[in-house]
């Protein structure tokens, strides 16, 4: 590579993106890749700071930032991962609807690579709409195509490194609790919010049954739900530590595996995942319905991409499950969780 004063590059190509920066108006390419300078450019340029530009000379064995960041992320990606067109020399990789899944072990290899960058968001993270949730560049604009080459080795030993699980259409059960709500004293609030949650991560929700405080009663409806179809139960009401809260009581007596009372994150403490047969039954908090992010959007969008929830899961989650209760909510894009 040798430079050349803007003032003799007229009829030059530029050989990468020159990049503008305005600080708190503007930051992107002024002039791209392949641009033919003409007499007008020579002032912007100088205005840039960019006295000189840079002729390329390609040697054996090199290959340009451009194609290198195409060739890592053709190689890292995996299902429901499409890749954007090369801009100022990065790639980014856009997410499907579904659970992202980042190969960690893989991703450190990679980016122990010296000059080879690849960035991603957190794995696990709720895909509601498609947008981007990784990039990749190299740092230099050529680089020695044996680190490219390095890449695509380690990406060939993993089915990915940066995908999506979609999440499968679910009949999920609604069972509501509590003597109120069953006796028609007040209306309640929970269903429309897990029909809500669940429509956006594309599953359906059957019809509603209600229940009062008898656990038996509780019992039945949800062994009820599960005859009538559903794949996944949720039982709201009655799951705190007060004597007439029979909520886990009833799921115990359906016969079904307790996997966890109480999960350490708040909002979600008094949570329970049971599973009886291949149905799991979630006993949800009354913070389900008051918070926009709890434990149940840390957990469903995981069983409905097809894992297997352990006690272990549930306890892993005390490291980041401290919501920080913020004003305006962004979840998923927040700490809550990782």
């Amino acid at each position: 590579m040798k430079t050349v004063p803007v003032q003799d590059a007229v009829g030059m190509v530029l050989c990468h993106d020159m990049t503008k920066i305005v600080p708190g108006e503007c930051k992107g390419p002024a002039f791209r890749k392949g641009h033919v300078i003409g007499e007008e450019d020579v002032s912007a340029l100088l205005e840039m700071g960019k006295e000189h530009i840079y002729v390329l000379n390609m040697e054996r064995g090199t290959i340009h930032e451009d194609e290198a960041a195409f060739r890592i992320a053709k190689a890292a990606s995996g299902q429901g991962i499409t890749l954007t067109e090369v801009c100022e020399g990065r790639v980014n990789m856009i997410a499907a609807p579904g659970l992202l899944d980042i190969n960690v072990e893989a991703l450190t290899r990679i980016n122990s690579i010296e000059e080879v960058v690849l960035s991603t968001m957190h794995s696990g993270l709720q895909i509601s709409d498609p947008g981007p949730v990784a990039g990749t560049r190299v740092v230099p604009l050529v680089i020695d195509e044996a680190k490219i080459k390095q890449v695509e080795a380690i990406c060939a030993e993993y089915p990915y490194v940066v995908g999506v699980r979609p999440f499968r259409h679910f009949r999920v059960g609604l069972v509501t609790t509590g003597s109120e709500v069953y006796h028609g004293r007040i209306k309640d609030k929970f269903g429309p919010v897990i029909r809500r949650k669940f429509s956006k991560l594309g599953s359906t929700v059957m019809d509603q049954k209600l229940s009062s405080d008898d656990p038996s009663m509780t019992r039945d409806a949800i062994l009820a739900t599960i005859a009538e179809g559903a794949e996944m139960v949720m039982v709201t009401g009655g799951m705190s530590v007060d004597p007439d809260d029979q909520t886990p009581t009833a799921i115990r007596a359906t016969g079904a595996e307790v996997i966890t009372y109480g999960a350490p994150t708040f909002p979600g403490a008094m949570f329970m995942v049971a599973k009886l047969g291949d149905v799991h039954i979630l006993g949800l908090p009354g913070c389900v319905m008051y918070y926009r992010a709890s434990i149940f959007d840390l957990v469903v969008p995981r069983l409905l991409a097809g894992e297997e929830v352990t006690r272990e899961d549930i306890v892993a989650l005390g490291h980041g499950g401290f919501c920080a209760t913020c004003d305006v909510c962004r979840y998923p894009i927040c700490p809550f969780g990782k």
